[in-house]
C-alpha cells in the first residue's frame, strides 16, 4: 500500500435512511498514521459515518476509498470485502464479545476462520495482544467474568488480532464506569504512539485534545468545523462547537 495516498478518501458523502438525511455531504481525508476524533451532538451521524468507513452502512452518494478500495459502488465482491474485513478493525461501545465463548476463543475465531491461520497461531497471537492490553492472565476467562473496562481491551485486542491497518472505534469508553475509562483509553493512546490509523468517535475531549492530530466537529449531518486538534478544542471558531464543548463541560462536571 502506497504510504502517500490517504488511509481514507470521503468526498461529498451521502447517506440518507429513507426521507431522513443523515450524512449531507461530507468531505474530508485521513493520513495514514493519523488519529482523528469525530464529535458531535447525539444523532449528528458520527456513528453513520464510522459504520460507511467499513460498510456496515452503504453511501447514496459521493465517493468513498478505504485503504485503497472503493466502496462508492452500490456492491462489492465477496474478495474485497473479504480484504475490507481484514484491513479495517472496529471497536463498538457494547464490546459485541461472544459470551459462550473464552476470551482466547473469542480472539482466535476471526483468524482462523478468515485469515485461515491455525488454532495454534491463533491462540500465539491472542496471547501476543492479550499481552498487549494488559489481560495475560484473562485468557480462559469469559465474557461475564470481566469488567467494561477488562472487555472492552478484550475487544480492542481481538481486533488487533486481525492485523489491521486502520482502527475504527465507536464512543469506546460510553458504556464503562468512569473509573473504567481510563485503562480502555490507556491502551487507544498506545496504538496512537504506535502509528496506528485511528478514527474515533468519542466524547472523551481531554483524550482527542492530546492524541489526535485532527478533529472534524460534526453537526446535524454536516462537517461544520474541523483541523488541528488541539487548536480546535481549545479556540472553537464557530458559535455550535463552543455551545457544544461548553454543554460538555457542564456535564462532565
Amino acid at each position: 500500500m502506497n504510504n502517500t495516498i490517504p488511509a481514507i478518501i470521503f468526498d461529498n458523502i451521502e447517506k440518507n435512511f429513507g426521507s431522513l438525511k443523515v450524512l449531507k455531504g461530507i468531505t474530508g481525508e485521513i493520513n495514514r498514521g493519523e488519529v482523528v476524533a469525530v464529535i458531535g451532538s447525539s444523532g449528528c451521524g458520527k456513528s453513520t459515518l464510522l459504520r460507511c468507513f467499513n460498510r456496515l452502512e452503504t453511501i447514496d452518494k459521493g465517493r468513498l476509498i478505504i485503504n485503497g478500495i472503493n466502496l462508492s459502488r452500490p456492491t462489492l465482491n465477496y474478495s474485497q470485502v473479504r480484504q475490507l474485513r481484514t484491513q479495517v478493525g472496529m471497536v463498538f461501545q457494547q464490546f459485541n464479545l461472544f459470551p459462550h465463548l473464552s476470551v482466547l476463543e473469542n480472539m482466535t475465531l476471526a483468524p482462523q476462520k478468515v485469515l485461515g491461520k491455525t488454532p495454534k497461531e491463533s491462540a500465539q497471537l491472542a496471547r501476543l495482544y492479550l499481552e498487549k492490553v494488559g489481560l495475560s492472565e484473562k485468557a480462559s476467562a469469559y465474557p461475564e467474568q470481566l469488567s467494561g473496562g477488562q472487555k472492552q481491551r478484550v475487544a480492542i485486542a481481538r481486533s488487533l488480532c486481525m492485523n489491521p491497518q486502520i482502527m475504527l472505534f465507536d464512543e469506546p469508553t460510553s458504556a464503562l464506569d468512569p473509573e473504567l475509562v481510563g485503562e480502555v483509553l490507556q491502551v487507544m493512546q498506545q496504538l496512537a504512539s504506535e502509528g496506528m490509523t485511528m478514527v474515533i468517535v468519542t466524547h472523551e475531549m481531554q483524550f482527542a485534545k492530546e492524541v489526535a492530530n485532527q478533529v472534524i466537529f460534526l453537526d446535524n449531518g454536516i462537517v461544520t468545523e474541523q483541523g488541528p486538534a488541539y487548536e480546535l478544542l481549545t479556540n472553537p471558531q464557530s458559535d455550535r462547537l463552543r455551545l457544544f464543548l461548553s454543554r460538555l463541560q457542564i456535564i462532565r462536571n
